[in-house]
């Protein structure tokens, strides 16, 4: 045997070490040879090697015990698994390692004491050799143990290390995976240990793992040690940054969740067998003040993504394709850094392969019995079985919906058999979510209260279709799948934009084939995800005790009140901009109508009450009035930070509901005053044209906008005369009358006139195929959509520019 062969130091490894070192040891030693000197911090540390591996087995004559506890195993007989899986740990336990291989260990702990001094703990960690593939992670099938501080403690975490080659669940992950259980050599990780557990850590991908939207970096973080992400412990704070805007040079995180982190895991106890001191890890509850803030700074966020995007890039250039990566890292509680512990290829969104785009709808609706985080884009559904213990697992049956507290590898046997799964805790790199995705198997997590709420035997519908959110319904719903090969679906020459006012559904959508958002809807965000009237943010003294308590607690993760609302409603903006950059998204300014204003925190302090608010105190007409310009001035703080502290430049504004030309000049002086010039740094400023005044008088309007955007519904009800709002009338109310396509035409022959964009964004084309024939007949430059009817719409109008560019004149 070759001693040289026991142990190689992380400068003496790469990606190419594979087979000698196991993939994390291998990464590990890609980055720290590579991306160290451009400022990516990895510690340092050495591998013991897959040859030390067999040497240990060798020795020991092990190969046939091992043989004789295996050959023959059935790994989907739980108990047969259990029992096997427990002598082959004996097995490999109980070897002696060989005084070469023990002396050429510590030999190399002594050198690391020499470089970051004689206090240093160690992190022991396995590194099978078929691990971290695109094909498979191995992700948390091989133990790990933390700050080890002597020689018999490395020693016997050592052993330990190699005995989980045969963990239960790393037995049943090879048998699924194909690989030969006597053929994956564990070669352990020997590194300086990152004292997260008085700090922080997580996990991040380069990708958004639900979607597979590759321009983000998405990161979970956590306080203390990192395994409550991945078990699923605790509900951890989010954070996803635009990888365009950042290599821009723009420093911003995108969008964050404040998760409750109830827990910390941290040393809790040592166990002294011997001389052998091994640290145990436990739990203990997290104080008010670290649920009710974020646990790494803004400044963090940067630092890891930084990290993220060199280790991307670096291992894309390698591979000489895009190669999206899922990392670990850890804060430092001592030394205040942060450090990358790991990367891996990410296996899942990665590997899909193909052009062809699946949507899943939910046809019918029912009571929601629970929400929580969607794992993935699909629904499923079946009766329900509570597992509340490993032991009972043998009770679920295949097609059923598993539902449980949380979930640990050694569950993964029957959760590839599930309809869906359910959990009370986790977050969206729990173990849950990580085996549910890579299944393909639609997943909700961290529902808070799945075992008390369902009930074994009922039936239960698992919608991840509508955003982030997942819904929990009774019953079995019927859904369907919508499949469409993006190859065979030509583009319009006229563009084909999207309505989306949810930023939970943008990434999903994001493969949509559009051309930009038409319009993004500023309301949803502000009643969904702020629920506070922007005038009581600026007049606490004007409203009771009670609503003022209720902001308080709204904004207790930010610097203030108005912190809350203007980085809430950027996030929320920013993250629909993103999701189709560079192309444009045109952003509406607030349209709630005055009851609408009044159902939001505190807004009856404020909003007038009016007979007809349809036609009242809407839109523009709110902008420069006293009643409401302090609001509109944080809604313009919230724009410009959107397009100038966060790149996306990409977005346009619209003006809703402008009676008038002077108006439309008051409303755009009060957005200059705000530092919303028109014309600085690119922006754009559109208007609605949904008023008949805009087509009367769109010759004057175009001298102030940029371009118009037909509001048909607005434009039909008082075209019409009709209140779109009453059911009595509603039968008159219809976007296809001769006198509203009169005015459309007048409103995109104007556009034109003037050298303005023209664009529809209401219901008519979504609703009414004539209506896209005769939008397009008039050459009008977009049309916006409901995102379920963009695909069919956008045949449509393929196939009436064929027939116009074969008959002109029809």
């Amino acid at each position: 045997m070759n001693k040289a062969l026991y142990i190689r130091w992380f400068d003496e490894i790469g990606i190419g070490d594979v087979p000698l070192v196991g993939g994390k040891n291998a990464s590990l030693g890609e980055m720290y040879q590579n991306l160290t000197a451009e400022g990516v911090r990895v510690p340092n540390g050495f591998a013991v090697t897959a040859e030390a591996y067999r040497y240990v087995l060798e020795y020991n004559d092990a190969w046939q015990p091992l043989h004789a506890a295996l050959d023959g195993l059935d790994p989907d007989n739980i108990k047969d698994l259990q029992a096997r899986g427990e002598k082959a740990r004996a097995i490999v336990y109980g070897c002696h390692l060989p005084d070469d291989l023990k002396a050429a260990i510590l030999q190399g702990y002594a050198q690391l004491k020499r470089e970051y001094g004689e206090t240093i703990s160690l992190a022991v960690r396995s590194s099978a050799t078929a691990e971290d593939s695109p094909e498979a992670s191995f992700a948390g099938q091989n133990d790990t143990y933390l700050n080890i501080a002597s020689n018999d403690a490395l020693l016997d975490g050592y052993k330990r290390c190699l005995a989980s080659n045969f963990t239960d669940r790393s037995i049943h992950y090879k048998y699924d995976n194909h690989f030969d259980y006597y053929k994956v050599y564990l070669s352990v990780v020997v590194m300086k240990m990152v004292r997260s557990d008085i700090g922080a850590s997580g996990v991040m991908f380069s990708l958004d793992t639900e979607t597979g939207f590759r321009d983000v970096v998405f990161i979970n973080a956590t306080l203390g040690l990192g395994e409550n992400i991945v078990q699923g412990t605790i509900d951890p704070d989010s954070f996803h940054v635009h990888k365009p805007s950042f290599i821009g040079g723009y420093r911003a995180v995108l969008k964050r969740r404040l998760g409750s982190k109830e827990k910390k895991m941290i040393f809790t106890d040592t166990l002294n067998t011997g001389n052998i001191a091994l640290e145990y890890t436990g739990n203990v509850d997290t104080s008010t003040e670290e649920r009710n803030h974020y646990c790494i700074t803004d400044a963090d966020v940067m630092v890891l993504t930084d990290y993220a995007i060199k280790i991307e890039n670096h291992y894309s250039d390698k591979a000489g394709f895009y190669k999206p990566m899922d990392m670990e890292w850890a804060k430092d509680g001592i030394d205040g850094y942060l450090y990358m512990v790991q990367a891996r290829p990410e296996t899942v969104a990665s590997q899909k392969k193909g052009t062809v785009l699946e949507i899943y709808h939910l046809k019918e609706r029912s009571a929601v019995l629970l929400r929580g985080r969607a794992v993935g884009t699909r629904i499923g559904a079946g009766k329900a079985r509570i597992i509340n213990d490993v032991k009972h697992l043998g009770d679920f049956q295949p097609g059923e919906v598993l539902v449980a507290d949380t979930t640990t590898p050694d569950w993964e046997p029957v959760m590839k058999t599930a309809a869906a799964i359910v959990t009370s805790r986790g977050g969206r790199t729990c173990h849950a979510a990580i085996v549910s995705r890579e299944l393909g198997v639609p997943a909700i997590v961290g529902t808070e209260s799945a075992t008390e709420t369902i009930k074994t035997g009922q039936t239960i519908t698992i919608s991840c279709a509508e955003g982030e959110t997942g819904n929990v319904y009774e019953g079995l719903l019927d859904f369907d799948v919508q499949q469409t090969d993006l190859s065979q679906l030509g583009h319009p020459k006229t563009r084909i934009m999207m309505n989306l006012g949810n930023p939970d559904q943008a990434f999903s959508l994001a493969s949509l084939p559009v051309d930009g958002i038409g319009l993004a809807r500023m309301e949803f965000i502000i009643s969904e995800y702020i629920k506070v009237h922007p005038m009581a943010i600026k007049h606490p003294e004007r409203v009771d005790a009670a609503t003022r308590e209720k902001i308080a607690a709204f904004s207790l993760a930010y610097e203030s009140p108005e912190d809350f609302f203007v980085k809430t409603l950027a996030e929320g903006v920013a993250t629909i901009a993103a999701a189709v950059y560079p192309k444009p998204c045109v952003v509406r300014m607030s349209d709630f109508k005055s009851n609408e204003y009044a159902t939001l925190l505190g807004g009856t302090f404020f909003e007038p009450e009016e007979g007809n608010p349809m036609i009242g105190f809407r839109g523009a007409s709110r902008y420069a009035h006293p009643a409401y310009a302090e609001g509109f001035a944080l809604e313009c703080a919230a724009m410009k930070q959107v397009r100038d502290e966060m790149g996306l430049t990409n977005v346009k504004l619209m003006i809703p509901f402008c009676r008038r030309v002077q108006e439309g000049e008051k409303v755009l002086e009060a957005m200059a005053a705000q530092g919303l010039k028109r014309g600085d740094n690119g922006l754009e400023v559109y208007v609605m044209c949904e008023i008949p005044n805009n087509v009367i008088l769109i010759d004057d309007f175009a001298k102030l906008f940029d371009g118009f955007s037909i509001g048909s519904n607005d434009l039909t009800q008082l075209t019409l005369g009709v209140d779109r709002d009453s059911e009595i009338v509603a039968f008159d109310f219809d976007e296809r009358d001769p006198g509203v396509k009169e005015m459309i035409r007048l409103a995109v022959e104007g556009a034109q006139r003037n050298g303005r964009y023209s664009g529809l964004c209401g219901q008519a084309p979504s609703d009414y195929p004539e209506m896209a024939e005769y939008l397009v007949e008039l050459g009008i430059d977009s049309m916006s959509l409901n995102p379920d009817t963009v695909l069919t719409t956008t045949r449509l109008v393929l196939e009436v520019e064929r027939r116009l560019s074969r008959n002109p004149g029809s």
